[in-house]
Order: structure tokens, then sequence, then C-alpha cells
């Protein structure tokens, strides 16, 4: 006669002891791994165990939109690439926000927010100026775009150890975010056009170094945040607001390379309409 082949039977106590295995080392993994920072909380120093979720969920979508905008431009679809570039530098701006407004401020979302800005605002608009036009001329192109890389690395540096010892109505240097918004725009209107053109390629070739060159300058810029949002304001600046969005609306890519210019260009005019009135920059 056949036997039935037995079924192996589980011990209790050995699978017990598998699972707490298991959980020592999960347990151990999420220790290791904990992010520890010191803060002064009530005028104490304390040791602050893990990060807030909501801020840097933001800090990500900005990572990522930056990372989307290095892939779209590489694959050759410029305005994707462009259009990326600028919700990053909407969410770069809403992460910091929504930390004070909920209070979750923290040092390690301080250094993740620069790091994002780095890819975001430094490697993705070199690298869609570069697979755009710039390889085209050759050593210059590359040259040129790490010439942006590298002074978007150091203007983000120099903001980061300046935090609290200069005046919050002015940037120093032109803020990477703008300088990666000029760049981006440029790319988005000019492409459509005759890429191979001489012109094109010289224009980026000032476009990309101009800006980089500003974002390490000691040259002022307005940072608006002066203005009070909260103080009430004569009805036709609601109208210029809706209308300006409605300008843009019309030709995103035009309007917004106006509007950046303007902003690129107003630090180096600001500066020559003091020193021709004899008025410090300090």
């Amino acid at each position: 006669m056949s036997q039935e082949p037995s079924t192996p039977k589980h011990d209790p106590a050995e699978h017990a002891a598998s699972s707490r295995a298991d959980e020592d080392i999960a347990s151990a993994f999420v220790r290791e791994t904990e992010v520890i920072e010191e803060a002064v909380e009530d005028g104490k120093k304390v040791r602050r165990r893990g990060i807030y979720l909501l801020p840097n969920l933001f800090t990500t979508s900005a990572l990522f939109s930056g990372f989307f905008a290095v892939v779209a431009g590489i694959n050759g679809d410029f305005t994707a690439a462009a259009v990326a570039i600028f919700i990053a530098m909407v969410l770069d701006g809403l992460d910091g926000r929504v930390a004070r407004m909920t209070n979750t401020q923290s040092a390690f979302g301080a250094e993740y927010d620069s790091l994002s800005d780095m890819v975001s605002f430094g490697v993705a608009p070199a690298l869609v100026a570069f697979t755009w036009i710039l390889q085209d001329i050759g050593k210059t192109g590359w040259v040129v775009a790490f010439l942006y890389v590298a002074c978007a690395a150091l203007r983000l540096a120099r903001f980061n150890v300046q935090i609290g010892s200069t005046d919050k109505k002015w940037f120093i240097g032109l803020p990477s975010p703008s300088a990666a918004a000029f760049v981006a725009a440029s790319v988005w209107t000019f492409h459509s056009f005759d890429a191979d053109a001489v012109g094109f390629k010289l224009l980026m070739l000032v476009v990309v170094a101009a800006a980089g060159v500003l974002m390490v300058s000691n040259i002022r810029y307005h940072s608006f945040k002066d203005i009070d949002f909260k103080k009430p304001v004569p009805f036709v600046v609601l109208l210029a607001v809706v209308l300006g969005f409605v300008m843009i609306s019309v030709q995103p890519s035009v309007m917004l390379l106006l509007l950046f210019g303007a902003y690129v260009v107003s630090g180096p005019a600001l500066a020559v309409m003091r020193k021709m009135r004899g008025t410090p920059d300090a």
C-alpha cells in the first residue's frame, strides 16, 4: 500500500522566533536610518527624531520635476522640459511657506531643499539648454553649461551660509530659480524657430553664461519679501493681476521670458542707477 506523504509540522516556537528576528531586523533598519537632529524649542536644545512629511513632499515633487526636465530634454521634448522647470519653481516656493505655516521647519528640510534646488535650477536648465542647442557649438557649449551648473552650486552654498545675515528685502546675486526660469523660458520660446541659425547659438551662450555669472555676482535683486499680502490693496491691483494671468495664458513662453528677462535685467539696471546717483549698495 502506498503511504501518503506526511506534511511537515511547523513548530509554533520556531515560527515566533523567526517573526521576532524579522521584527528585530526591521527595527534595526529603522533605527539605523532614522534622522536625528538638534533643535531649539522653548529656549532649550532638544534632540528630535524623524522628519516632517508635508514640506518634504513638496520638495520631493520639485526634485521630481527637475529630474523630469532632464529626461524630457534628453528626449527632445523641450516644451515639457521648460514647463517642468517652472513647476519645480512653484513647488520650491511652496515648501518653505508650508513649513512656516505649519511650524515644521527643520535643518533636514533646509538641506534637502538646497539639494533639490541644485537639480531643478542648476543641472536641469544647463542640460536642457545643452541638449537643445549648446551641444552644436562643441567644447564652448559644454563649458558654458558647466559654468552655469558651477555658479548655481556656488550661489546655493553662499545663500545657505548667509541666511539671517543679510537684508531680507534683497537677494545678493540672481536667485537660482529666477536664473533657471530665464534659461527655461528662452529654450521654450526659441526652440520652435530655426535652431540651426548661428544667432540662436550665440544668444543661448550669452543667456546661459549671463544667468550663471549673475547668480554669483554681488548685484542686489529685490526679493519681494517685504510685500504684505494681508494688507488691503486698491481694486486696480487685483485687476492688474488678472490681466497678467490672461496675458501669460495667451503666450506663456513669450510672456514668461519677458517677465523673467525684465527681472534679470533689473539688478544691473538698478545697480547702475545707484552708481550714477552715488547711492551705496549696502
